[in-house]
């Protein structure tokens, strides 16, 4: 049953970012994961931790695999949930951020967004008396990291001393894939052009995170993934930024992960990427069809981690 398999260590009221997350909370979201993941299908157990609740989706941004995920997995898990589009709730034009909170508060158990500004998500948290997950911000996209290290640990197992290459982009995966890292004990190796590293504040938190890995940045992609047992990459051009869509290319010109980056990284290194892949860009068709790669397992996996996340929530 849900209940019994969650460890006593979770205590978790918001899911905002990764940045200090313990690693026995971590570990706890990952295994409950695992286990509804085995568990499969169907319809959900009495125990079912959003049996009669609602949760509100706030989507600011439109998404294929966090809308599906997280409406699919609270019917799983027994709740329903209510979509506000942009349109539909305007956040901070039409009212404030707060008033909205206050609104919500009232009406559902649980509030996910996906925005672009991540002071939004938290001040949603900070005025909402029911708990808040961040789905995606500018800053963060710590679900993605969830199903990223559960792939990961479903087929290298324990991800401690790993060494894992992020090439591309320094942006909100990034930033969610350190701290992550950090907890994990795990090696990340982040290579971008200059100009593009990720947030200097965010990689000197997470470094001092870090319990027994390392973080290091290079502008080089060859340095980032040699050695690396997988290689991530993500985007170049993000949605809202197609205006720069030249430049960034040009600017990441050599950072493609292709047949021959892969080669430079340890035989048989896993590829990953959160979707939607610009293929011919960022990585090639070769490379995310290829048999290592596990994108779709990613994609899937974002189902379970959620689902456990938000079993987490309702049990704390």
């Amino acid at each position: 049953m849900v209940a019994q398999a969650i460890a006593p260590t979770s205590t978790l009221t918001d899911f905002i970012s990764l940045d200090g997350m313990g690693p026995a909370t971590l570990r706890d979201i990952l295994q409950l994961a695992a286990y509804l993941k085995r568990r499969g299908r169907g319809e959900p157990p009495s125990d079912s931790p959003l049996l009669g609740r609602s949760v509100a989706l706030l989507f600011e941004k439109p998404s294929l695999r966090t809308r599906t995920t997280f409406q699919v997995g609270v019917r799983q898990l027994g709740g329903d949930t209510v979509y506000l589009g942009k349109d539909e709730v305007n956040l901070g034009v039409r009212e404030t951020v707060a008033d909205v909170a206050r609104n919500l508060e009232r009406w559902v158990d649980l509030i996910i967004v996906r925005t672009f500004d991540h002071a939004r998500v938290l001040e949603l948290a900070d005025h909402a008396g029911v708990p808040v997950i961040n789905a995606l911000s500018d800053h963060e996209h710590p679900c993605q990291v969830l199903a990223d290290l559960l792939s990961l640990e479903e087929r290298l197992g324990p991800l401690s001393g790993l060494t894992l290459a992020y090439v591309g982009d320094g942006n909100n995966v990034v930033h969610s894939l350190a701290f992550g890292a950090a907890a994990m004990g795990m090696h990340l190796r982040i290579g971008t052009p200059p100009g593009y590293e990720p947030d200097p504040l965010v990689i000197a938190r997470a470094a001092a995170q870090a319990r027994g890995g390392s973080i290091r940045l290079t502008h080089d992609p060859l340095e980032a993934v040699a050695g690396a047992h997988a290689v991530y990459t993500d985007s170049w051009v993000s949605m809202g930024q197609e205006d720069q869509h030249a430049t960034r290319l040009a600017a990441f010109k050599g950072f493609q992960v292709n047949e021959a980056l892969m080669a430079g990284a340890r035989a048989g290194a896993l590829f990953l990427h959160c979707l939607p892949a610009h293929r011919g860009e960022e990585v090639t068709n070769s490379v995310i069809d290829g048999p290592t790669s596990v994108v779709f397992d990613q994609a899937e996996n974002r189902l379970h981690a959620q689902k456990a996340l938000m079993s987490l929530l309702a049990y704390t």
